[in-house]
């Protein structure tokens, strides 16, 4: 376990050296404080039913910030070992393959989770300045945030192993944001084809990040999409491993 927290805090060290995580982490932050400032300017202007959150969670602005970062986050994690060279090394050490594994992919996990952190202030502030809620009950925001870690694990183990696939960084990243917009964009079919059949209709529903996170920012909790996305992320992490032991061996 101390070698796993090793590599863990090797891992996490490399990312806030890195001046991109910086710049990622700024922009981010913008585009999530702008999204929150659009959402109570719409409120403002046009009073809905919806809570902040749920209205947060559900614009155009966080879904296309949520999309982007995936690829960034993730496109070093092998990739930049390969190319650099220093995957030899860290091959050759005492570290079980599964070990190396898990601490590049939570390590891209803890950085996901450090980008929206900063966005609890959001509710925070706005509660402190009005005395409103922003959200009906906790579990509001619960389910919200439940949602964004679920989406997240499966979108970061693509990352990860479109990273194992190449040494190259910019490849990794189109590889990872051309599956993650692959999936994400699927729950859209039925909506641009509005006279598909039911099943397929409910078929996009049900893998339609889209729909999760308006169903679970309401609070309402289903576990078809927990088990939807933990088991897509062992089946994803799965096959990185198997990539990343042949990469190993032709090595």
């Amino acid at each position: 376990m101390r070698k796993f927290f090793t590599l863990w805090s090797r891992e996490i060290a490399v990312y806030f050296r890195s001046p991109a995580a910086y710049v990622i982490l700024f922009f981010f932050l913008l585009l999530t404080g702008f999204n929150f400032w659009f959402v109570l300017n719409a409120m403002n202007r046009s009073p809905s039913g919806v809570s902040v959150i749920e209205a947060y969670f559900n614009t155009v602005f966080f879904w296309f910030g949520f999309v982007l970062p995936f690829p960034l986050i993730t496109m070093r994690l092998f990739a930049e070992e390969y190319k650099l060279g220093t995957i030899e090394p860290l091959m050759t050490a005492p570290v079980r393959d599964v070990q190396v594994l898990l601490a590049k992919y939570l390590s891209a996990v803890f950085f996901y989770a450090m980008l929206w952190l900063p966005s609890l202030l959001y509710f925070v502030v706005f509660q402190w300045q009005t005395r409103l809620q922003a959200a009906p009950a906790a579990g509001s925001y619960l389910g919200a945030y439940a949602m964004l870690l679920l989406i997240g694990l499966f979108y970061l183990a693509i990352g990860c192993l479109a990273s194992a696939l190449t040494r190259n960084q910019v490849v990794a990243a189109i590889i990872s944001f051309a599956g993650i917009s692959l999936l994400f964009y699927w729950g859209f079919y039925s909506r641009l084809f509005p006279n598909v059949s039911p099943f397929l209709r409910d078929l996009t529903d049900y893998l339609s990040p889209i729909q999760h996170m308006a169903l679970f920012s309401q609070g309402l909790f289903d576990t078809r999409p927990v088990v939807l996305y933990l088991s897509c992320t062992a089946l994803v992490l799965f096959l990185t491993f198997q990539v990343f032991q042949y990469r190993r061996w032709k090595v």
